[in-house]
This record gives C-alpha cells, sequence and structure tokens, in this order.
C-alpha cells in the first residue's frame, strides 16, 4: 500500500519574482507616461509600500524619467478603526535625502503593496494631509484586489485580482522579507 500525501497546503503564488519586477516596470512606465515631466513625491506606506515606492523610483530613472523624491508615511495614527491619539507620532519620514519634500502644490503618488478596502489609503491621505496640501494625490498600488468600502480607485495597478472577501492578498519584498512574490491565501486554508 502507498501512503497518501496530505493535499499541499502551499497557497496560490500570484506573482513570482519575476512577475514581480515585470509589475514593478509596469507601474514606473505607467507614472513616466503621465507625469514625463517634474518631481513626483511617493509616499510609501508603511511597511511595504516604502521599499515598493523607492523601487518605482529607482526604475522611473532606470527609464531615463525625473528623479522623484521618497517619503514613507505611518498611517497608524489616522486610522478610523482605533482611537486616534490626541497627538499623532510624525506619519511623514524622508527616506532619499533626509529633508522632507516641500508637499503644498506637489503631486503626491500614494503606493501601497495591496489596496482592499481603501481605509489604509485614506489614513494615509489623512496623515498627508495633516502636512500639505498637494496639488493631486494619485494611488499606486501593486495587487488591487477588489471589495472597497470607500470610494477611492488605484491610478496606477501592477496586478488586479479577483478575491473573495475573506481571501488574504500576501505580498512579500526582499527587502522586509527576504523574498519577492505575492500569494492568495483563500478563506480556510489554513
Amino acid at each position: 500500500m502507498s501512503a497518501q500525501q496530505a493535499p499541499s497546503r502551499t497557497p496560490p503564488r500570484l506573482l513570482d519574482e519575476a512577475e514581480f519586477r515585470r509589475a514593478v516596470t509596469r507601474l514606473a512606465h505607467q507614472l513616466l507616461e503621465r507625469h514625463e515631466q517634474g518631481t513626483v513625491v511617493l509616499l510609501g506606506i508603511r511597511t511595504r509600500g516604502a521599499p515598493l515606492a523607492q523601487r518605482i523610483a529607482a526604475e522611473v530613472r532606470a527609464l531615463g524619467g525625473p528623479v522623484h523624491r521618497v517619503v514613507m508615511v505611518d498611517p497608524r495614527d489616522y486610522r478610523d478603526d482605533r482611537p486616534r491619539p490626541l497627538e499623532p507620532r510624525p506619519a511623514l519620514t524622508p527616506i532619499d535625502d533626509g529633508e522632507l519634500p516641500a508637499l503644498d502644490g506637489a503631486t503626491v503618488v500614494l503606493v501601497d503593496d495591496v489596496l482592499y478596502t481603501g481605509r489604509t489609503q485614506r489614513a494615509a491621505l489623512d496623515a498627508l494631509l495633516a502636512h500639505g496640501r498637494p496639488a493631486t494625490v494619485e494611488v499606486a498600488v501593486l495587487v488591487d484586489r477588489g471589495h472597497r468600502e470607500l470610494p477611492l480607485r488605484a491610478t496606477y495597478v501592477g496586478k488586479n485580482v479577483p478575491t473573495a472577501s475573506g481571501d488574504r492578498v500576501a505580498v512579500r519584498l526582499r527587502e522586509v522579507d527576504g523574498v519577492d512574490g505575492a500569494w492568495l491565501i483563500q478563506e480556510g486554508a489554513a
């Protein structure tokens, strides 16, 4: 008798390393097509949005585009699903050269790994608006999985993935997790 193997519990991979690179390149091309001239502030949402913003900026430079400023935003103190502190921590941290760029009148692109309900992006917008009034705010995401709770959509998308509301999309970046990729973790999968 042969022993039966247990079913594989490896979640389906949405993006392998090569597809991940292509998605970042696609985001850079989309950004460059819309903003050939002038500096854009890429506002990477903590934790994985910040290194993703750095990669997009590097890819835009590699394609001959302008040098974009990269800033990390930590929207935790601006979320609507937990109590807000009376004095929120500083939410914006420059990544590229130590000084926070002027945000008033700037073009800002919020960068995140996954767009789901839109609540993280809304919190990031609140944090951004506490520091200045940009002329335009756009959103770039590696994976858009749908199920919005707020009227928000991405301007730039690396990959659209239809999901069930109980599913999760796990994005991993080399800078944070040691590997590049995205996986679909389906409801009920352990």
